[in-house]
């Protein structure tokens, strides 16, 4: 096997490898996966000099160790966390000098859910309908990674301009969501419409890459019956019989039978992604665009 790659010593609760996902597939029954933090990860992949879709680690919580088979550089940006090569304290959200055989150590996120390693070269595992992006709902893509695992990379870009560090956001203490209604808002009653706008949810811990979970008031259906399935979109915030939101994220199903109440812009999605439970949420109505 090439010396280009990565020896997985610590997996971590849940890592997976994420790139810029596969969008155009919802016919297919295949969502568009990819990093739920996206402006993390390209960050991330250009502080090492990658190309914006080179695929990189997402961790969970409570990062990862990786040892390098050949010296590369790497960077850690989303959730804070502690980064260490060899026991030594390393920077986070900067360039770090990983040689071969060191033991790279992404500890747990201080405060945040997801951090994001990017390597030189980018990881190359098999793409599957153009990306290598993990799909934990569809299976598609390599699965979570495991112990042990031997991950493949690619040959880092000849030259780059050299970013030495780079702010990015901090993980949201309240979670803004701006939010379009419908195009299922008239399945609610007045009342829980004014509910889902005005008041105040939490982040549940039962969150993962499909979608954020909710808990705060039930909003009331207007309507008893049942829904035929239709199509899902990316922030769509969907209401289970318990009436509590769950917003769409990057793992979604691509239809759905409950009712969508509103649909989250897209750029707000990145902090739905590092927001903790308990992080309150709430809700702001936007007209189309």
């Amino acid at each position: 096997m090439s010396d280009r790659a990565l020896f997985v010593a610590r997996a971590g609760a849940l890592t997976t490898v994420q790139d810029r996902g596969r969008p155009g597939h919802a016919h297919l029954g295949v969502p568009r996966s990819g990093a739920l933090d996206g402006p993390a990860a390209a960050l991330a992949n250009r502080l090492v000099g990658n190309r914006p879709e080179a695929a990189v680690l997402e961790t969970t919580l409570n990062g990862c160790a990786l040892r390098p088979r050949s010296t590369v550089t790497v960077a850690v940006t989303g959730a804070p966390c502690p980064v260490t090569v060899d026991g030594r304290p390393a920077s986070w959200a900067a360039p770090v000098h990983v040689p071969a055989g060191a033991l790279l150590t992404v500890g747990s996120a201080l405060y945040g859910v997801r951090s994001y390693v990017a390597v030189s070269g980018g990881v190359t595992v098999e793409p599957v309908l153009g990306s290598r992006s993990t799909d934990l709902l569809s299976g598609l893509g390599p699965p979570p990674l495991s112990d042990g695992a031997i991950l493949p990379l690619g040959t880092p870009e000849p030259l780059h301009t050299r970013v030495d560090t780079a702010p990015q956001p901090a993980p949201p203490t309240e979670l803004l969501l701006r939010v379009t209604l419908g195009p299922r808002n008239d399945w609610f009653t007045p009342e829980a419409v004014r509910d889902f706008t005005t008041r105040g949810f939490r982040v549940s811990s039962a969150s993962n890459r499909i979608g954020l979970r909710t808990e705060g008031p039930a909003l009331e259906r207007r309507l008893r019956g049942e829904l035929p399935s239709e199509g899902m979109v990316l922030g769509a915030v969907q209401v289970p019989p318990d009436g509590r939101p769950v917003v769409f994220l990057a793992d979604h199903p691509t239809t759905g039978g409950y009712p969508v109440i509103g649909v989250v812009r897209e750029p707000d999605l990145s902090a739905a992604a590092q927001a903790v439970p308990g992080t309150p949420v709430r809700f702001l109505a936007v007209r189309r665009r």
